[in-house]
């Protein structure tokens, strides 16, 4: 077993052992709770196992039985090189010699985008193999973000589906997957082509003056007169690329630069402005070095893993409460539903990327209130949506559980008896909207699920200020609790050990997380 791993993952990877084997499992280097060395009987052969686990460092009598995950986590290392040398693939082939004894989260193209709130790769990989999913199964995530749940049930050879409302997430989705299929050369040769591009005449196709006024003007506020220039140059840069995937790809780092060379906070959630100077050069060089790092990282992983073939995958543009009907071809064969819901008055997805939503063309300034509206867990509404969000509340309450309408109702009782602000006064509101939200999604997942399948959810819980008392909102519970009512088998819940975030987001993580396992009637 891998000795870096959390509590709670030494708990997956004894789960997922069992779940690929029979027999008893022994322990060869001191008790069950703190061995590393375990004998069991395989169902096959042992290099399913090694390609199968997640949390596991070996399997056989020595270290050259490093499982796959080993080492495409070992490929990650390669985004260290300073640049594409003449010897890179020679150099990516050394790198299971000696593999990282560290947690690696961003190899294959798991690294190639920041996104807020997203789970890490290994835990999609242990879920998959507990679930006991079929090597032709269907694994779906209503809910993608990133793809995180996609990219890993490709790399296990899974067909998989996933669903989301912000255009720019299913994108990033889409487009993480599409690279795997990616020739590994293709992506050093056209980074070369990309840097003798930008390092010479440049053309300007003055992209974001192709988008609405209106876009026009929010970007004007948003980002220097030459830091829109450079933009475009290496947009129109990407555009010159042969093929439609690797433009795609290009199109992915370019999106990753461009909050950090706004005039926005880079490290805050809300539109805050900053107004700072770059240098000539500096949007052109932080480019470069983020496509750079991807293309490395994903040609290492390439050159050492192979190159999937393309298909077996599809990113829908879509409400997760419409999933049963968006993926009705697949109604009742889904084998397992793996994803991470956004948390009860959720972080500002549409804000947090308008932006990118709006250079890259992915949504209009002019649409953003109307599709934030439409997002589970959004936070911003008016006193009349509020209103309507609490009279639905009254007639229809006895479709959630007791102790949620109980949390609820508290925190509206406390909030009406001091002067509170809208925020405040909307939360009662919101988190019945939620769990409303909710309960639709689970009643789609159960409709894809075949019976007896798996449904995991990796839930956040929250917690509020209402009145001066301070309420701890225990999402997982509730959720667990609506499930329940639907009828689905809560098989069991468990706590996770919080993770460090790695991301720009890591001041605002949720202190607690847990996994609800669901199974279908």
């Amino acid at each position: 077993m891998k000795d870096f791993i959390k509590p709670f993952e030494r708990d997956l990877a004894i789960r997922e052992l069992r779940a690929l084997c029979r027999g008893p499992l022994l322990p060869l280097d001191g008790p069950m709770d703190t061995a590393s060395v375990f004998s069991i009987q395989a169902n096959n052969s042992t290099d399913l196992l090694r390609d199968g686990l997640a949390y596991w460092w070996s399997v056989g009598l020595a270290d050259e039985g490093l499982t796959q995950q080993v080492l495409s986590e070992a490929t990650s290392k390669i985004s260290t090189l300073n640049s594409f040398c003449p010897q890179f693939f020679a150099k990516c082939a050394d790198l299971h010699s000696n593999p990282p004894r560290r947690r690696c989260l961003r190899y294959a193209t798991h690294g190639i985008h920041e996104y807020r709130g997203k789970f890490f790769p290994q835990l999609v990989r242990a879920l998959i193999n507990i679930a006991s999913v079929p090597s032709n199964g269907i694994v779906v995530d209503p809910m993608c973000g990133s793809g995180t749940t996609l990219v890993e049930s490709r790399l296990t050879g899974r067909t998989t589906y996933g669903l989301d409302m912000n255009p720019l997430s299913a994108f990033v989705a889409r487009i993480k997957c599409e690279a795997l299929s990616l020739p590994a050369p293709s992506l050093p040769k056209t980074y070369a082509q990309l840097q003798a591009m930008l390092d010479g005449p440049r053309l300007n196709m003055n992209h974001h003056k192709t988008l609405s006024l209106t876009d026009q003007e929010y970007l004007k506020r948003w980002f220097a007169k030459s830091t829109l220039r450079e933009l475009d140059e290496i947009h129109a840069a990407i555009q010159r690329l042969r093929t439609a995937s690797l433009r795609n790809f290009y199109t992915i780092c370019l999106s990753n630069v461009l909050r950090s060379v706004s005039w926005q906070k880079n490290d805050d959630l809300r539109i805050r402005k900053e107004v700072v100077t770059l240098e000539e050069g500096e949007v052109a060089n932080r480019f470069l070095i983020q496509a750079r790092r991807s293309a490395a990282t994903v040609a290492a992983f390439i050159s050492e893993c192979g190159q999937l073939k393309p298909g077996g995958f599809e990113v829908i543009e879509a409400d997760a409460r419409e999933s049963l009907n968006v993926l009705k071809p697949i109604s009742g064969k889904v084998d397992a539903v793996i994803t991470s819901p956004p948390y009860a008055t959720a972080l500002p997805y549409i804000d947090t990327d308008r932006l990118s939503l709006i250079y890259l063309g992915l949504l209009s300034k002019t649409k953003h209130a109307s599709r934030d509206r439409l997002m589970i867990g959004n936070r911003e509404v008016s006193n009349g949506i509020r209103e309507k969000y609490w009279s639905n509340y009254m007639e229809r309450r006895n479709w959630l559980p007791e102790e949620t309408c109980e949390v609820i109702d508290r925190i509206d009782y406390l909030n009406n008896q001091v002067p509170a602000g809208f925020r405040r006064k909307n939360l009662a509101a919101l988190l019945s909207k939620y769990f409303f939200d909710m309960r639709e999604v689970l009643v789609s997942i159960q409709g894809l699920l075949r019976p007896g399948g798996d449904a995991f959810l990796v839930v956040g819980n929250n917690r509020t200020t209402a009145g001066g008392e301070l309420i701890h909102i225990r999402t997982s519970d509730h959720l667990a609790a609506i499930a329940g009512r639907l009828g689905f088998k809560i098989v069991e819940t468990l706590s996770m050990d919080m993770l460090p975030s790695r991301d720009i987001f890591r001041k605002n993580a949720v202190p607690s997380e847990k996994i609800i396992r669901l199974q279908a009637p």
